[in-house]
């Protein structure tokens, strides 16, 4: 799944790589949570023959989507991820599967290794190896609330994670490779069923997993630091249970 994940590339790389425009002295982001503003990108509107307008559009959305159907977005769970498999399907996703996809510009994301037996963590800080922007698979759609102001609101979608990737998670975002990305924005002609070839994990040597300390566990530590590679956390050394003191005998 993604749960947290991080934008730091210049603005000339989103720029290039995205060919949008307007998304100059855009700051790096480190630990981007859940309910934030992202940035999305999404098919612009036909473009005359010779036009200089750039490709796609850049938006701002919040990181949680709430379909337009939704009535009181207090009871609602928020949506972070939708699941690949069945967003063609549900109804929470099935008209942005099919009307709103979009892509998630991203340097990389988080993912937490979890040790059921004693409830540790390890957090990871997982990018390409060639270090370039990624384009993740997204969904939006646009919420009107009862005052009737809209809120654009976005989702990743996941995949079962690929073999390298499942000693950490079982899930993980779906990175959209460059050459496929209009392909994957273009809701006009192409269908769920033209695009589902794209829903699955990167190629198991696409990323690259380093151990990070628990700093990034809270929203508020915004620095490059959340990045620092740290030797991961050994679950093998388990607790040692408390010797019982049995210095005044039992009466059992």
């Amino acid at each position: 799944m993604c749960g947290r994940f991080s934008l730091t590339h210049s603005s000339d790389a989103l720029e290039n790589v995205f060919s949008v425009a307007g998304v100059e002295n855009f700051p790096p982001r480190y630990n981007i949570a859940p309910t934030q503003p992202i940035m999305t990108i999404s098919a612009g509107l036909p473009r005359m023959a010779g036009s200089n307008l750039p490709e796609q559009d850049a938006l701002l959305m919040r990181w949680g989507l709430l379909p337009s159907w939704v009535k009181d977005p207090s009871d609602f769970p928020l949506l972070i991820n939708a699941r690949s498999e069945t967003a063609a399907t549900k109804a929470s996703f099935r008209n942005a599967m099919r009307h709103r996809r979009i892509l998630i510009p991203a340097s990389g994301f988080y993912e937490w290794q979890r040790d059921k037996e004693t409830g540790q963590s390890q957090a990871y800080w997982v990018r390409p190896k060639n270090g370039e922007l990624i384009g993740f698979a997204g969904l939006a759609e646009t919420y009107m609330n009862k005052d009737g102001a809209e809120i654009d609101t976005a989702a990743f979608l996941t995949a079962p994670s690929n073999k390298q990737f499942q000693a950490i998670h079982h899930r993980m975002p779906i990175a959209i490779a460059e050459t496929d990305f209009k392909r994957w924005l273009d809701c006009r002609t192409q269908e769920p069923r033209h695009i589902a070839d794209l829903l699955r994990a990167p190629d198991e040597d696409f990323f690259e997993a380093i151990a990070v300390s628990d700093l990034v566990n809270k929203v508020s530590n915004t620095s490059p630091e959340n990045q620092k590679q740290v030797t991961p956390k050994d679950f093998t050394q388990r607790k040692k249970p408390k010797p019982i003191d049995d210095s005044q005998g039992s009466l059992f």
